[in-house]
């Protein structure tokens, strides 16, 4: 652990020190007659330091000490409702097979390839674990998974009235936006130090007013804007695009409003010279059918459910629990983000889809 780290949390948890030096070790919760000691809170806190702040390393003084208290709420309550569902995982009779974690070890050792033994006990070291505690987190994260599984996700259905409403409400997340295809010519206008020079800027003018002259004349833009064009995209005759007509700057957008494809737009000013462009071709938006999104707005439904659900079971755990806090620091922490969760659990957000 990093010594500036832990000399924080230390004095985060107002943890007492023996005489001769020795940590004393402290109880920071009591939940249904289950601890959580201050060495357990503090590995929980080391370690969403590691990989939610990858800068975490090089913080110190009120830098790290914000950090650690930016996290801390959100961290203690996760403590306490893991230990409920371990709770209820018992009452369950859930429990892990040597089998079961034979395999998990198995996928481990195959997703980071340590193929040899020597290179699994170095990776567990790297990371502070032994094999004991290795399988002790295995098999809390499995009782946990199995508890929500069997306790809230089996619950949850989605009807189609569920799935159409849910479409007509969010039509704007399943369109998708028409698009223009454009050719570009592009001449740079100079500048020096005292700006743009005048007579820079009429010079780059006039040579794009002749080549609009030659394209209205019947000459081939791409082939112009290849031997002509100053932009990047001289190398495919000028063309730019499929471009999203919502990511258009409103100059543009207003500027293609009075064009058709085939067209040729009037000379274009831009902030380091003048442009002149071809509408090529255009796409309309298209909307799916709430069929065609089935799946995915299934998902982001059973996302919400989930996590509504959830935090009503977790509440109901709460409610029917006995929690003595030995840390008042911590006791605030908790209250404060247990109160935040009211009416956050109904975020639109999508993610990960429901279990096979």
């Amino acid at each position: 652990m990093n010594i500036r780290v832990r000399w924080l949390l230390v004095a985060f948890l107002a943890l007492p020190v023996l005489s001769s030096g020795e940590i004393l070790e402290q109880v920071v919760v009591k939940v249904n007659g289950d601890i959580i000691t201050k060495t357990e809170f503090e590995q929980r806190q080391v370690s969403a330091l590691r990989q939610r702040d990858k800068q975490a390393a090089g913080l110190s003084g009120d830098a790290l000490r914000e950090a650690i208290a930016r996290l801390t709420p959100q961290l203690i309550v996760e403590a306490v409702d893991e230990l409920l569902m371990l709770q209820r995982g018992r009452e369950l009779g859930l429990k892990m097979s040597e089998e079961q974690y034979q395999s998990i070890l198995e996928q481990i050792r195959k997703e980071n390839r340590l193929e040899s033994d020597e290179a699994f006990q170095a990776a567990l070291k790297q990371e502070g674990l032994s094999p004991t505690e290795l399988r002790k987190t295995l098999e809390r994260q499995m009782i946990v998974s199995n508890v929500q599984r069997r306790e809230v996700m089996q619950k949850i259905g989605i009807s189609q009235q569920e799935a159409r409403k849910y479409h007509t409400e969010h039509i704007d997340q399943f369109t998708k936006p028409g698009t223009v295809t454009l050719r570009e010519i592009f001449v740079a206008v100079p500048t020096d130090a005292q700006g743009v020079n005048v007579a820079a800027d009429e010079e780059a003018k006039k040579k794009v007013e002749d080549i609009r002259a030659r394209v209205m004349n019947g000459e081939d833009f791409g082939t112009l804007a290849g031997e002509l064009s100053e932009a990047p995209s001289r190398a495919n005759g000028g063309l730019i695009g499929p471009l999203n007509r919502t990511e258009l700057t409103p100059e543009l957008q207003q500027m293609l409003g009075g064009l058709k494809p085939g067209d040729v737009s009037g000379l274009v000013r831009t902030p380091r010279g003048y442009a002149l462009f071809k509408f090529e071709s255009a796409t309309e938006p298209q909307v799916m059918t709430a069929e065609e999104a089935h799946d995915e707005i299934g998902n982001r439904l059973w996302e919400q459910k989930r996590r509504v659900e959830l935090e009503k079971y977790l509440a109901r755990l709460r409610a029917q629990s006995t929690i003595e806090w030995k840390n008042e620091e911590l006791r605030k922490a908790y209250e404060s983000a247990v109160g935040s969760t009211v009416g956050a659990e109904t975020s639109d957000d999508p993610v990960s889809p429901p279990p096979s």
